[in-house]
Parts: structure tokens; sequence; C-alpha cells
């Protein structure tokens, strides 16, 4: 998919971060968008702000991705409003979890309904749509480089990410068979300065653990604010929309922002190749 003017395209996660910044390039390029998040005043608050700026085509629907009936409604009310959709970003997602077996049935059933869940919903629902269409298009789901490392991030966080890395390829190649004319990408960013350490303020009241989590222990505070501390200096969102169009137009599977993890993937494959046991990944090393 090369040109985009005039042509519709739906993104999740929508209201901030990676989200609001390919609203905003989505809006650059000369697209209708339709502007999904479970956050609904910020939501209405990015979309008046863009309207605001001269960008009318803009249809704000609050939307709890981890719900399929929720992304059916979100499929049919962009359908209503423009008539078809080109370009899908399944990008919401959370961070949540920790220590892989203290984390709870809630934390598991939360990270993995709107990181994981949300994309196969959003296959299920958009995808048959796009192939009737007939016309060129393309999907972009959102992922981490945490899907591409082992043991780099908490358990529930890098399952979802490998479970959206995979499922992933798994498109790539049924779309190649089916022969359709749509196209899709894993995007794989690494530190980027969002909000996803305050993904809780979103928590569900029924997925939310009536007892407190265990406390963390000094060297465990230190990381987090260390990693806090990364995601502020962190590339900025606009960055990522930009490599994200660049690989649309170029129809690239793999989409990472940071060169520096490279060698770093190249290990976990080594490691898996030869039998080797991982050593652990300094995620903070320059």
């Amino acid at each position: 998919m090369k040109e985009f003017k005039g042509k519709v395209a739906v993104v999740t996660g929508a209201a901030s971060g990676i989200g609001l910044a390919l609203t905003e390039k989505c809006i650059a390029e000369g697209m209708h968008v339709v502007m999904a998040d479970i956050e609904q005043a910020a939501l209405e608050a990015a979309a008046e702000k863009l309207r605001s700026g001269g960008s009318n085509s803009i249809l704000a629907v609050k939307t709890d991705v981890s719900v399929a009936s929720e992304i059916e409604k979100l499929k049919d009310q962009t359908i209503q409003e423009f008539g078809a959709v080109h370009l899908l970003f399944n990008n919401a997602g959370v961070g949540g979890g920790g220590n892989t077996w203290m984390s709870t049935k809630k934390d598991w059933d939360w990270v993995l309904g709107v990181n994981l869940w949300s994309v196969i919903y959003g296959l299920q629902t958009f995808v048959p749509q796009m192939i009737s269409q007939d016309t060129e298009c393309h999907v972009v789901n959102t992922a981490s480089v945490a899907g591409l490392l082992g043991g780099t991030t908490n358990g529930c966080y890098s399952v979802s990410k490998h479970g959206v890395v995979a499922l992933t390829e798994s498109f790539y190649a049924d779309l190649q068979t089916e022969g359709a004319k749509v196209g899709t990408s894993v995007l794989c960013p690494g530190f980027v300065n969002t909000r996803i350490f305050e993904s809780g303020r979103n928590r569900p009241a029924d997925l939310t653990d009536d007892i407190a989590p265990p406390a963390m222990t000094p060297e465990q505070e230190a990381r987090v604010e260390m990693f806090k501390k990364i995601l502020e200096q962190g590339m900025q969102p606009a960055e990522i929309a930009d490599i994200v169009f660049e690989a649309i137009r170029n129809d690239q599977l793999y989409i990472l922002s940071h060169e520096a993890f490279g060698p770093m993937i190249e290990a976990r494959a080594r490691n898996i190749t030869t039998g080797n046991n991982p050593t652990e990944v300094n995620l903070f090393a320059e």
C-alpha cells in the first residue's frame, strides 16, 4: 500500500502515545481516521483538538478492545461513516503483571485481553471487510521489541507481545496463500516516550485484584525508576509513526525502531539454534 490520500484508517489506542501519533500521521497523509480508545475523555479531547486544526474527517469511538463485540461495533460504525477501511492499526496496549508465578489470573486476563486478544479480534473482524473491498489495504499490529527477546520484561507483557509477533507472522503467511490485496506489518518498538507505566488508569474494576500486590524490593524499585527515566528520554511517538508509514510503503513485515536491539535479537536466535541457555539481557546498557 503506497497511496493513502482519501483512504480510511482505524487506530486503536488512539488517544495517546503511539496511537495518537499514528492518527496525526494518517491525517497528514490525507486520510479519514477512526480513533478508538477506552479512555473516553482523552479520546474526545484528542479528536476535538485534531478537528480544530482543520481535520474534520475524524470519528471517535469509545472502545474496549478486549471485547469482541466492541471491535465489531467499531467496524460497523467505520463502514457506516466511511464505507470502507484500508489501514488498520491494532495498536492498543497496556503494561502490567510482574513475577511470572505471582501474577494473578486477573493480571493475565487484563494484559492478554488488551495486548493479544484485541489483535485477534481486530483481524477476525476487519480483514474479511478489507478482502471484500478488493483494494490495497494494510494491517499493522503493535508488539514490542520484548516480543523478539526473551526474559527481558514481566511474563504477562512478554507473552502477549511474543504472541502478537507470532500471530502477525501467521497472518502474513495466510495472506500470501490467499493472494489477498492486504499487507501486514508487526511493529516492535524499543524505548518510546509514552504513558505505558500509567496503564493501570484504564484497568477495569472486574480485572483488578482485591489484595495489594507484594511490596517491591529496593532493587526492583530502582529498576522501575530507571525504566521510567529511560522511557521519558525515549524516541518520540511521531518518529515511530514516520518509521511505520515508510515500512507500509515498502510492504515490510518487521518494523523495528532501535538498531541497538539488533545484537540482542541475534544473540537470542543463536542461543535457540545452539541450545545455549541465555545470559541476562541488560536493556539499559549503552
